[in-house]
């Protein structure tokens, strides 16, 4: 049965803290960190070539296939001849895919480029197993 407190105990209930903000504020933390603790993170192996600066400017003289990713619309260009989005590009690159192997693959990135974009075309090349490629770096 729910009473009202004598007199003798009001003063001590007084001076009992309340907690209720603090147990809503541990319950919100507690939520945030449940949502946010079990995201896979996706990733793709790139083996880097281990070599001085000075090789990785050089550039072979041989034939070779430049795959351009740029920042903004068009997004994608190979050999110059730009596409809009990855959905218009990864058909001309299915087309090609046997002439990438043979030859020599520089990817070219503007520096505004997302990852997302760059690893679409790695995992693309890797999934038809195009090894050799070179990619251009500007110094800083």
């Amino acid at each position: 049965m729910i009473g009202r407190p004598d007199a003798a105990n009001a003063g001590w209930r007084s001076l009992a803290p309340d907690i209720t903000p603090l147990l809503d504020i541990i319950f919100i933390v507690l939520v945030f960190l449940l949502l946010t603790a079990n995201i896979p993170l996706q990733s793709l192996e790139v083996d880097l070539p281990k070599t001085d600066s000075e090789a990785l400017s050089a550039i072979q003289d041989t034939e070779s296939v430049t795959i351009n990713m740029l920042a903004g619309t068009p997004a994608w260009a190979l050999q110059g001849e730009q596409y809009d989005d990855w959905q218009q590009f990864k058909p001309v690159l299915q087309a090609q895919v046997e002439a990438l192997k043979e030859t020599d693959l520089i990817l070219a990135s503007d520096k505004d480029v997302t990852v997302d974009s760059m690893l679409k075309l790695l995992a693309f090349l890797q999934e038809h197993h195009i090894n050799a490629t070179q990619i251009l770096m500007e110094d800083d």
